[in-house]
């Protein structure tokens, strides 16, 4: 017997009410994190670079990109990551759909 793939196992899990309510909840700051570790990749910096750039440890960084992680960086820190690897921070709100 194969296992299931990862898309297999989500769409599954996604149809369980409970499950689905965390997930959605939790989207804005797994997407977030996945945001901010593509722009550092794609200016070519590594952790220590980046921790450097903003005169902080590599222990922060990773914290800060950790999808486990706890913290809620504030806005100006976002913004400092940002403009530490050339972008800029744009922030937009999207109506939900109606149910």
């Amino acid at each position: 017997m194969t296992r299931p793939s990862f898309e297999d196992f989500k769409k599954e899990a996604l149809t369980q009410p409970g499950v689905k309510a965390d997930y959605e909840e939790l989207a804005p700051t797994y997407e977030l994190r996945r945001k901010l570790i593509a722009i550092r990749l794609a200016a070519g910096f590594t952790q220590e670079q980046m921790a450097e750039a903003l005169k902080t440890q590599k222990s922060n960084i990773s914290r800060l990109e950790n999808l486990n992680s706890k913290i809620s960086p504030t806005l100006s820190t976002i913004e400092r990551y940002a403009n530490a690897v050339g972008y800029r921070l744009e922030i937009n709100f999207v109506p939900e759909p109606h149910s």
